[in-house]
C-alpha cells in the first residue's frame, strides 16, 4: 500500500505513522475494474476519444442515475470530466461572474469556497449543524441578495457525514425556485450512506428543480479510483449543459477525460455493484468501531456519521487547539489526522479533527490505541 498509494496518506508519511487523513480508501479497487482496463488495453489503441465522452460510459451513467437515483437524464446531459473537483470548478466558472455570490455550507470541504473564489465569486457561509436535526433552509433568506446566483449542496456532507432528508431537499428546492437560484449538487459520497439513512438526489424531485441543478459525482470515494481522475457533470437543461460543455474546453482538446478512466467507470457502474455492497458493509462496521472508540476517550466526542467514511471529532475538552492536537498525535502517537481548520472546512469546523475510517479493523484499532494512550494524560476541563 505504502509503495503505490501516493494519496497524501501512506506514501507521504514516515513508515511508523498511521495515516487517517485523506478521504481515500486503503483497499484495492474491485478486480472487475482492473480487468476491464486490461481487456481494453490488449488491442493497443489509445487514440483520441469523443470530447463529449465515450458513449458506453455515458449510457452506463444514464442507466445508473435512472435505476439508483430516480433521475432521468440522457447521454446528451452527461459530461465526464477529469475529476469531481474539476466539475465543481466548472460549474462555478459557468454560473458565476466576478462579484456574484454563492451560498456555501459550513463546515464543508474547501473545494466549494475555493472554486467560487477562483472565478471571482464571493462565498457566503450557511451553517449546517451536525447530527440528525432538521435544517431550516428558510433561515437562508437573510443571505440572499441581487448578487446571489448559486447554492452549493454537498450531500452527504463532508466532513460531518450528514445525509440530507428528502423533506430537507424539498425545502431547499423550493427556496432555490423562489429566488431563481441554481444548485450545485455534489453527490460524490452518495453511495456511502449507512442504514437506516437513505440518499435522495435533489434533481430527482421534479423537473423545475432538475433544470436548475448541476449534479456532480465521481469514482474516488465509492470505488477507490482517485488516481484515475474521473468525475461526471450532469444537467437536464440542454442550454445549461451546452454552457457547461463549452466552458469545459473539451471541444478544444485543452481539457478532456482519459479513455481508460471511462472504461474503469463503466465497469464500476455495470460490474462492481456487489463489490460496492461489501465495501459499504465493511465501512458501516468501521464507522461503529470508530465512534465507540472515540467516545470512550474522555477528552474526545463525536456523533455517528450518517454517510461518508470520515468522522468529525470534537477535541475542545483537551484544552488544546485542533492544530495542537493534530501535531501532538502526529509527533507523539504517530497517527495523522486532519485538523478542522478554516482553510480546510470553514469556520464551522473549529475545535475538531477529521478522521478517515476507510481502512482495516486492525489498523483502526492500532490507531485508536495510540490516540487513547497519548491523550490519557490530558484532564477533562
Amino acid at each position: 500500500m505504502a509503495q503505490r498509494a501516493h494519496n497524501l496518506r501512506w506514501a507521504e508519511l514516515p513508515a511508523d505513522v498511521i495515516p487517517l487523513t485523506a478521504a481515500d480508501p486503503d483497499f484495492p479497487a474491485a478486480p472487475v475494474i482492473g480487468e476491464a482496463i486490461a481487456r481494453f488495453s490488449r488491442d493497443h489503441y489509445f487514440s483520441y476519444g469523443s470530447p463529449q465522452g465515450q458513449t458506453s460510459f455515458r449510457e452506463a451513467m444514464s442507466d445508473f442515475m435512472l435505476r439508483k437515483r430516480n433521475l432521468q437524464i440522457g447521454v446528451d446531459g452527461i459530461l465526464p470530466v477529469d475529476s469531481a473537483a474539476f466539475g465543481i470548478y466548472l460549474t462555478c466558472k459557468t454560473l458565476l461572474r466576478p462579484g456574484d455570490e454563492a451560498i456555501v455550507f459550513d463546515p464543508v470541504d474547501f473545494l466549494f469556497a475555493y472554486s467560487v473564489e477562483a472565478v471571482g465569486g464571493i462565498s457566503v457561509r450557511f451553517s449546517i449543524p451536525a447530527g440528525a436535526g432538521q435544517v431550516d433552509f428558510s433561515t437562508m433568506e437573510s443571505l440572499v441578495n441581487h448578487r446571489t446566483r448559486l447554492i452549493c449542496l454537498c450531500n452527504p456532507l463532508n466532513p460531518t457525514g450528514k445525509v440530507f432528508s428528502a423533506d430537507e431537499l424539498r425545502s431547499l428546492a423550493a427556496f432555490a425556485e423562489k429566488h431563481n437560484l441554481y444548485i450545485l449538487s455534489d453527490e460524490i459520497w452518495s453511495d456511502i450512506v449507512f442504514a437506516p439513512n437513505t440518499f435522495t438526489s435533489i434533481a430527482s424531485l421534479g423537473k423545475e428543480i432538475a433544470d436548475r441543478t448541476i449534479t456532480i459525482t465521481g469514482f474516488s470515494k465509492s470505488y477507490g479510483l482517485a488516481g484515475l481522475r474521473l468525475g461526471v457533470v450532469m444537467a437536464t437543461d440542454p442550454e445549461l449543459f451546452k454552457r457547461l460543455y463549452l466552458n469545459s474546453l473539451h471541444s478544444t482538446t485543452i481539457h478532456g477525460t482519459n479513455i481508460l478512466s471511462q472504461v474503469a467507470g463503466t465497469a464500476a457502474l455495470t460490474e462492481a455493484q456487489d463489490w460496492l455492497t461489501g465495501f459499504l458493509q465493511h465501512l458501516q462496521r468501521m464507522r461503529d468501531l470508530s465512534v465507540n472508540r472515540i467516545n470512550a476517550i474522555p477528552v474526545l466526542s463525536c456523533l455517528s456519521p450518517e454517510g461518508c467514511y470520515v468522522v468529525l471529532v470534537d477535541v475542545q475538552k483537551t484544552g488544546l487547539s485542533a492544530s495542537d492536537i493534530q501535531a501532538r498525535l502526529l509527533n507523539e502517537a504517530k497517527v495523522a489526522v486532519v485538523p478542522g481548520l478554516e482553510r480546510w472546512f470553514g469556520p464551522g469546523a473549529a475545535g475538531t479533527i477529521r478522521i478517515s475510517f476507510a481502512t482495516t479493523e486492525s489498523i483502526l484499532n492500532d490507531a485508536f490505541d495510540r490516540i487513547q494512550k497519548n491523550l490519557s494524560a490530558l484532564c477533562v476541563s
